[in-house]
């Protein structure tokens, strides 16, 4: 057996690149893309629009190793480029739309992008961006929107800041186009940053293994059929949207593309499409079965949650109007949710309250993931599966990140001893299913986004009246977590200032959803006796002061 080798013929690498290919020739005639009132396209034409834009990038001088990044909502667009980026060579990076203009401007520095897509309404954000950068900026593509009223290119000054437009490159592109397949199934395919500070961004690099692995992994754990009909409530710039634009071309879906989140909207394209599969936070389910459209639904439609646990009332009441909820655990280092609450037949059997906290564990690896545990953090061991003892999550598997760019300490410290150290801790149950009890890293989810509270609490620290401050999670009815702080002020000011005034100072320095929406002013934050503020203490707090209610941000 010794000579039984890998060769060309069985080892050429994997890459998610080749379901387009396959798509057109298999789904050519189907429909890939339906977006507002006009706009539909095929998976024949989806895959003759990306070889165009791939060509026009490769004759830009775009090519292996650099960096094209793409600032853009859920539309056509957004979606074809999670292929047409990478089939020109270049390394994908989609920037959350959300950010403020300083944010982006570090993220475009620190990634060294060679080239923009820019979605008409974020033009204004990417020009103020470009203009902070102090290296050379980015070649600038504008991404126009002919089903939204002002989607044109009018503001000549602005019109004078972009050197192509994305019908540009479709119109000058070959669809003949070889397109550039990695040397390596270990080359680089996308590039995502977490929710790092800005003075030290976390870019987590992917490969095209990794991210095969995820999207194929992930439909055969959602049971995902042939020609399913998706609706994107979940960010593409969230993880590549949890590696779905890959496999939905893998079986051939319909992607229905949603600029935003509207729940008046939503419900009118699932009628309208059929839809059957969605993905989102579980302010999404909450945000579904709160609304006065939130009527029984003429058929089931699957729902893949993740993020903070899922409220039970939320899953009861969205499972009574017709979504069938799966909830998973996933982070931007593992491409997607590469754990998942596999449901087991006898549980449907139990009193609703009782599945409902069943379902809101995270669960178990998923098939195409190798190992995960929660280890005790000074002894490096797996912790007794008795529900109670926590540790640190710990995880092994073919879609972990190749590391963080440019930042090999992190990498070390995250990649060690054969494992992906999370941060985020938990506990194993008797059953052998995973549930989150804490982030280990302070990380606040609110909504779709994760807010880093040592950011926020950088930003406080820069109020002249601010002594102390700690930035915790406060749980909130609408967004499931919002940040809540806690403030102690210095002596002898002349004015102390009021929550709203330090709230206002923040919504000047930050993203909207970052800013925190309670302010609780302390004589002082208890501390350990090392002088180390107790947070533990203060999410406590924050957790007895009961929900905040319609903190619409």
């Amino acid at each position: 057996m010794e000579e039984m080798k890998p060769c060309a013929a069985n080892s050429p690498p994997l890459t998610p690149l080749g379901f387009l290919e396959r798509a057109a020739t298999v789904y050519g005639d189907c429909t890939s893309i339906v977006y507002g009132t006009n706009t539909v396209y095929t998976w024949r034409e989806t895959n003759l629009r990306c070889l165009r834009v791939a060509s026009s990038l490769s004759s830009l001088g775009i090519g292996r190793s650099d960096v094209v990044s793409v600032l853009s909502p859920n539309t056509p667009a957004m979606d074809e480029l999670q292929f047409a980026v990478p089939m020109s060579g270049a390394i994908l990076n989609n920037i959350n739309t959300r950010l403020d203009a300083r944010t982006v401007s570090v993220l475009l520095t620190h990634s060294g992008s060679k080239l923009l897509f820019v979605d008409v309404f974020s033009r204004d954000l990417a020009v103020e961006a470009i203009s902070m950068m102090t290296t050379d900026p980015p070649i600038l593509v504008f991404l126009a929107d002919k089903e939204e009223e002002g989607g044109g290119l009018a503001d000549v000054a602005i019109r004078n800041k972009f050197s192509y437009t994305y019908d540009d490159l479709i119109e000058r592109g070959d669809p003949n186009f070889k397109w550039i397949r990695p040397v390596s199934e270990w080359d680089p395919i996308v590039l995502n940053y977490t929710s790092g500070t800005t003075s030290a961004p976390k870019g987590v690099v992917h490969c095209h293994r990794g991210i095969f692995v995820i999207s194929v992994d992930s439909l055969i754990d959602w049971t995902v059929t042939k020609n399913p009909v998706y609706l994107w409530t979940l960010p593409i710039f969230h993880a590549n949207g949890w590696s779905y634009p890959w496999g939905i071309a893998a079986v051939g879906g319909t992607n229905v593309c949603v600029r935003k989140f509207d729940a008046p909207v939503i419900y009118r394209l699932i009628r309208d499409h059929g839809v059957t599969h969605m993905c989102g936070a579980p302010v999404v389910l909450n945000m579904l079965s709160a609304t006065q459209e939130s009527q029984p639904l003429n058929r089931p439609v699957n729902i893949l949650t993740a993020g903070a646990p899922p409220p039970a009332a939320v899953l009861l009441r969205a499972e009574s109007i017709g979504f069938v909820i799966s909830h998973g655990y996933g982070l931007t280092e593992t491409a997607g949710l590469n754990v998942s609450c596999a449901w087991k037949p006898q549980w449907n059997r139990l009193p609703a309250t009782d599945r409902a906290r069943l379902k809101a564990r995270q669960g178990v690896r998923t098939l195409g993931f190798t190992e995960i545990d929660v280890v005790d953090p000074e002894s490096g061991r797996g912790v007794e599966r008795n529900g109670e003892t926590v540790g640190e999550i710990v995880m092994k598997g073919s879609s972990i990140m190749l590391g963080y760019l440019k930042d090999p300490i992190g990498t070390e410290n995250a990649l060690k001893n054969g494992w992906f150290y999370t941060g985020d801790v938990g506990v194993i149950h008797s059953d052998g299913y995973l549930e989150i009890k804490d982030r280990s890293k302070d990380i606040i989810i609110t909504g779709r986004e994760n807010v880093s509270s040592v950011e926020v609490e950088a930003v406080l620290y820069t109020n002249p009246a601010v002594s102390e401050v700690a930035v915790v999670a406060r749980p909130d009815e609408f967004w499931g977590e919002t940040p809540c702080a806690f403030v102690s002020l210095k002596e002898g000011l002349s004015r102390r200032p009021t929550e709203e005034e330090l709230i206002e100072y923040c919504r000047k320095k930050m993203p909207r959803y970052m800013v925190p929406k309670t302010v609780s002013f302390r004589d002082e934050l208890p501390k350990t006796s090392t002088g180390k503020v107790m947070k533990f203490v203060l999410r406590e707090i924050a957790k007895n002061m009961g929900m905040t209610r319609l903190s619409r941000m």
